[in-house]
C-alpha cells in the first residue's frame, strides 16, 4: 500500500517563492547591466568614428589649429614699419624677412580656410601709386605670407590656414613702407599738404594701419595739397568670382 507525500509547511512554500524572486531580480540585474554595457561601447565607437572622420577631412588638424599656432598672431599688429622715402615703393628685396617683421608665418602653399580680397589705392597729388606684385612672396624660397599681392593691381590676397583678422599695418610692413595717421612712406601732412584714409569711401581717423581687412574693402590712402579735389573710389569692380 502506497504511502501519500508528506504536505509542505506555509512556511517551506513561502521561503522558496522568495528564493525564485530574487533569482529573478538577479537575472534581471544582469540583464540590464549587460544592455548598459553594450550601449555605452557603441556610443563609444560612434563619438571615436566621429573624430577621426573630423581630422582626417579637409586637410588635416592645420585646419583647426588655433591662429597663434599657425604662428599667425591672434590679433593684428596695427602699426606699420617701413621705408620713409618718397613714392614709388617697389617690392622688397627680402620678402620673407619683411613678413617676419609684420608677425607673419611663411607657408608653404597658400591656404583657405580664410580665402577673401581687399584692394588698396593710393593717390599722391591726384595720381596713382603703383602697388607692386609679390608683396608677402618669396620666390626664391618657394614660401608665401597669407597676406600678399599676386599682380600690381592693388589687390591684396588674405588666403590664411586658419581663421584670423588682418590689419593694413601687416601689409605695410610687408611693402616696407611706413604708414601712421599723418604719413605714407616719406610723404607727411604739413606745409600745405594734407593725407587722409577712406574704407569703402568713407575716411577714417586715427591710424590707417589699423584697418583690419574685410572681404572686398576699398581702402585709399590720399595725399596732397590742402583742398585738392580728389576723386576718391568707394569700390573696387572686382571680377566675377574673386
Amino acid at each position: 500500500m502506497s504511502r501519500k507525500p508528506d504536505r509542505e509547511p506555509p512556511e517551506g512554500r513561502r521561503a522558496r517563492a522568495a528564493a525564485m524572486r530574487g533569482q529573478a531580480a538577479r537575472e534581471e540585474r544582469r540583464r540590464r547591466l549587460l544592455i548598459f554595457l553594450a550601449v555605452g561601447v557603441v556610443v563609444l565607437a560612434v563619438v571615436v568614428g566621429i573624430t577621426l572622420a573630423v581630422v582626417s577631412s579637409g586637410g588635416g588638424p592645420s585646419r583647426n589649429q588655433p591662429p597663434a599656432e599657425a604662428g599667425i598672431p591672434s590679433t593684428p599688429t596695427k602699426t606699420a614699419a617701413g621705408r620713409t622715402t618718397l613714392p614709388p615703393w617697389d617690392a622688397p628685396g627680402d620678402p620673407s624677412a619683411r613678413v617676419t617683421a609684420a608677425g607673419l608665418p611663411m607657408l608653404g602653399a597658400e591656404g583657405n580656410v580664410e580665402h577673401i580680397h581687399a584692394h588698396l589705392d593710393i593717390l599722391v597729388n591726384g595720381k596713382p601709386v603703383s602697388v607692386p606684385a609679390d608683396i608677402g612672396i618669396d620666390q626664391q624660397a618657394q614660401k608665401i605670407s597669407p597676406l600678399h599681392t599676386h599682380d600690381a593691381n592693388g589687390v591684396i590676397h588674405i588666403e590664411s590656414p586658419v581663421k584670423a583678422t588682418f590689419s593694413l599695418g601687416q601689409f605695410m610692413t610687408e611693402w616696407n613702407v611706413a604708414l601712421t595717421q599723418n604719413s605714407v612712406g616719406g610723404l607727411k601732412a604739413g606745409g600745405g599738404n594734407e593725407f587722409h584714409a577712406y574704407v569703402n569711401g568713407k575716411e577714417i581717423r586715427g591710424n590707417p594701419a589699423a584697418v583690419e581687412f574685410k572681404a572686398h574693402d576699398e581702402i585709399a590712402l590720399v595725399y596732397g595739397p590742402a583742398g585738392q579735389k580728389v576723386n576718391v573710389p568707394s569700390s573696387y569692380n572686382w571680377p566675377k568670382g574673386e
